[in-house]
């Protein structure tokens, strides 16, 4: 295998198509099992919500109704990681159908496989997401941390709101780096297009 440039973009040029890598085998495997943790994970953050707002009907004691919110935004995060990553390895997903299709196809047509190498936007994608998923996780942890402190009286009221304006800073910066990871990705996917297109008027 050799590494080129055609077009503007880096190629690997071998005698058979090079299939998937491993990020786009990583979203093959993990897409599904993303999608099924968002689905538990929400309702249950509903759920959560529900016997919270009872509690504060109710007038359960303070400590109580602060360790709920806590557990409930932590649950609820999950899942938004979740949702994120599903969508993220679904990306990854169809990167590797276009990268081993358009093997596939090459390989039929002519002795000379020419696979697009890993642009830029591809290498953002991955970091993006890797540094989203963190920050999501880190504060849905923090959450659930909080809540145990607080219900065991070892964190006070105060304390436990002040963690949890810092953990909703952290959930922003957190969605915001996913949504612009997300963006790089269907970019990337923009520009596999444009790269088969032109690869398939060199063929024809």
């Amino acid at each position: 295998m050799t590494t080129t440039t055609s077009n503007d973009f880096a190629i690997d040029v071998s005698k058979k198509g090079l299939g998937y890598n491993k990020p786009q085998q990583m979203g093959r495997k993990l897409w599904g099992p993303m999608w099924v943790m968002a689905i538990m994970a929400f309702p249950a953050a509903f759920i959560l919500g529900i016997v919270r707002s009872n509690a504060v009907s109710s007038g359960e004691a303070e400590t109580t109704v602060a360790a709920l919110g806590h557990v409930t935004t932590g649950v609820m995060f999950i899942g938004f990681t979740a949702v994120f990553a599903a969508i993220s390895f679904a990306i990854a997903r169809i990167l590797g159908e276009f990268r081993k299709g358009g093997g596939e196809v090459q390989e039929l047509v002519t002795t000379e496989v020419r696979t697009l190498k890993m642009p830029p936007t591809a290498k953002i994608f991955i970091l993006g997401m890797a540094m989203g998923m963190m920050a999501l996780l880190i504060a849905s942890i923090a959450h659930l941390v909080v809540a145990a402190q607080v219900s065991s009286g070892s964190l006070s009221l105060a304390s436990a709101e002040t963690a949890a304006i810092t953990l909703e800073a952290v959930r922003r910066l957190g969605v915001a780096v996913y949504l612009v990871a997300i963006t790089f990705g269907l970019a990337t996917i923009i520009k596999v297009l444009r790269f088969q297109a032109i690869r398939l008027r060199e063929l024809a």
